[in-house]
């Protein structure tokens, strides 16, 4: 029974962060700890964290927003699991999703340290991600998204790297990689992190039992300014950074 840190990384989302919490403590797997970060929140969220009795559950405060890597990053260095697993706040979970995650790790070889989750628009059948992939643009899409969950993501296979939304890692595996790169702030900081775990061989298998439904946009919404820039901007970072130079060079035709 491995310790499994659950991290939730949160801003100004109070209502959508007791749903998530709520299905975190009545997770099957017990052995959890829960580290909430806000990241400088002006409406409830504190006090909807501080509601929940369960002892297993940290509050880690911050003064300022650090964006989705910034957060992660504080929570992963007060970690104290062997895994460290990633949630949105604006998801929930299944009740085995941890357990599901974990049965797969006596079968996983020694170079796996990332498992992906079965992501689904929330209160759907509708696919959000079932792991994800890399276009020649520098884009990262889930895999499936978009189509209708009739069993064709039902076996545990090789992905390219989960999606931060509903994730689990090996901690070794994060601290030897750096964790995140927290100039991305918010939007493919996952997926860099997931290319430069590649690079350095480790691999992903994405465990179709383990099932998070997801508020897809709720943070920033669907057509934000905002969300536009990060998108574009970190696009073009992810592939400065990680793609050989052939590809860089010929990646602005796609």
């Amino acid at each position: 029974n491995p310790l499994v840190s659950v991290i939730i990384v949160n801003y100004n989302r109070a209502e959508l962060l007791r749903e998530c919490l709520s299905s975190l403590v009545q997770q099957s797997y017990r052995s959890l700890e829960i580290l909430v970060v806000d990241n400088g929140s002006s409406d409830d969220s504190l006090e909807v964290v501080r509601t929940f009795s369960d002892e297993r559950i940290r509050l880690l405060a911050l003064d300022a927003n650090l964006g989705f890597a910034g957060g992660n990053n504080v929570a992963i260095k007060e970690a104290k699991g062997e895994f460290i697993a990633l949630i949105n706040n604006d998801a929930v979970a299944r009740e085995g999703w941890i357990e599901e995650l974990l049965k797969v790790i006596p079968v996983s070889e020694a170079s796996v340290g990332m498992w992906a989750s079965k992501v689904l628009f929330f209160e759907t059948d509708i696919i959000d991600k079932a792991g994800h992939l890399m276009y020649l643009d520098g884009q990262n899409r889930g895999r499936g998204t978009g189509e209708k969950d009739t069993g064709q993501y039902e076996r545990l296979e090789e992905t390219l790297f989960p999606d931060g939304c509903a994730a689990l890692y090996r901690k070794h595996m994060l601290d030897e990689v750096g964790g995140f790169d927290e100039s991305f702030f918010a939007y493919g900081d996952d997926a860099d992190l997931g290319i430069r775990s590649r690079w350095m061989g480790w691999r992903c298998l994405y465990v179709p039992g383990a099932v998070v439904y997801h508020h897809h946009s709720s943070t920033s919404g669907p057509f934000s300014m905002q969300k536009v820039y990060w998108i574009e901007r970190n696009r073009l970072w992810l592939a400065i950074k990680n793609f050989p130079w052939p590809l860089l060079l010929i990646s602005p035709l796609f």
